[in-house]
C-alpha cells in the first residue's frame, strides 16, 4: 500500500508539472477561438502557431475543448466511498482543546479521534495512509484556546489551514437549556457565499469532509462566509406543525479565516503553495477573496 501511494504521488505531481504548458497552450488557442468567431485577425505573435493551433482547435469536441487541471484529480474518486477523517490535537494538548476536539469528533462522521503523544507529521500521514484514511485533520491552541485548523486530503492533498477564532464548546452556550442532542445522522451542508474561483475550491475541501446524507435526517451543518470569515454552526430541527419548524444549535461554534492552501500533503515541504493571504491583504477590506 505504501508503495502504490508513493507511485501514484509521483504520477501526480508529474502530471502537475506538466499542467503550466498546457494551460499556456489552451489560452493561446483561446484567443484563436475567439478571433475566430469575432472575425477579427488573428495575434501577431500567434500567427507562427496558428495552423498546428487550429489543427487541434478542429479536432476537439465540447468536452476537450474545456481545459481540466489536475486540481480535479485530487477528489476525482471522492464519490466512491465515505470519507474516514483522523482528528488529532498539537502536543500536550490542554483540557478545553480535548473537549473541543471530542465535540469534533461528533461532528464529523466516521471521524476517529487519536492521542497525539510524540508521533511528528511524518509518522501521521504514514499511518493514515497505511489505514486508508481519506483526510487528517489537527487543531492547534494558544494558552489553552483553540486558534488553528488544518484540513489535509489523502494521499494527494491540497492541505488547507485556517485561523480559529470565537470557539465556544456545547456546554459553554449561554442558552444551555434549549441545547439539543448531539444526533448520530450524516448532516445536510449548507455552504453559503461562496462564489469565487477560491471561494469554490474552498467549499470542495469543506464538503468532502461530509459523506451523503439521507434525504429525511434533521442534522443541518452550516458553512456560511461573510468578509471571508467562515462561520460554522451545527442545529437539529423539528417540525411541529405543519406550518412550523423548532430550530435547535447543538454546538460547538466557532469562525474559521483561511490563510494558506498547499498542493500537497502536510509532511511535503516541498509542495507548491496554490494561495497565501499576505500581511498587505489586510488592507483590502472591499476586496473580498472567498465570495461577496
Amino acid at each position: 500500500m505504501l508503495k502504490r501511494n508513493i507511485r501514484l504521488r509521483r504520477e501526480y505531481l508529474y502530471r502537475k508539472s506538466v499542467e503550466a504548458i498546457e494551460r499556456s497552450r489552451d489560452e493561446k488557442k483561446r484567443k484563436i477561438r475567439e478571433a475566430l468567431e469575432e472575425g477579427k485577425p488573428i495575434p501577431t505573435e500567434l500567427r507562427n502557431e496558428e495552423a498546428a493551433l487550429r489543427q487541434e482547435i478542429d479536432l476537439e469536441d465540447a468536452q476537450t475543448a474545456v481545459p481540466r487541471s489536475n486540481i480535479d484529480d485530487e477528489y476525482a474518486n471522492a464519490a466512491e466511498k465515505d470519507p474516514k477523517i483522523l482528528l488529532t490535537t498539537s502536543r500536550d494538548p490542554s483540557a478545553p482543546l480535548r473537549q473541543f476536539v471530542k465535540e469534533l469528533k461528533f461532528v464529523f462522521p466516521n471521524a476517529t479521534q487519536m492521542n497525539r503523544g510524540n508521533q511528528v507529521i511524518p509518522e501521521i500521514m504514514q499511518t493514515c495512509n497505511t489505514h486508508d484514511f481519506t483526510d487528517v485533520i489537527i487543531v492547534h491552541e494558544h494558552r489553552g484556546v483553540p486558534d488553528g485548523l488544518t484540513i489535509c486530503h489523502l494521499p494527494f492533498g491540497p492541505t488547507a489551514y485556517f485561523h480559529l477564532l470565537n470557539v465556544v464548546t456545547r456546554h459553554d452556550i449561554k442558552d444551555s437549556e434549549s441545547i439539543g442532542n448531539m444526533p448520530g445522522a450524516y448532516p445536510h451542508l449548507i455552504l453559503d457565499n461562496f462564489k469565487s474561483k477560491l471561494g469554490l475550491r474552498m467549499a470542495t475541501i469543506l464538503k468532502h469532509l461530509f459523506p451523503v446524507p439521507k434525504p429525511d435526517t434533521k442534522h443541518i451543518i452550516t458553512f456560511a462566509n461573510r468578509s471571508d470569515y467562515i462561520s460554522f454552526r451545527n442545529h437539529v430541527y423539528g417540525k411541529n406543525s405543519p406550518k412550523s419548524v423548532d430550530l435547535k444549535e447543538i454546538g460547538p461554534r466557532f469562525e474559521m479565516q483561511l490563510y494558506l492552501i498547499k498542493l500537497g500533503t502536510m509532511d511535503q515541504k516541498e509542495a507548491p503553495t496554490e494561495w497565501v493571504h499576505r500581511p498587505y491583504m489586510n488592507t483590502t477590506k472591499k476586496r473580498k477573496f472567498l465570495g461577496e
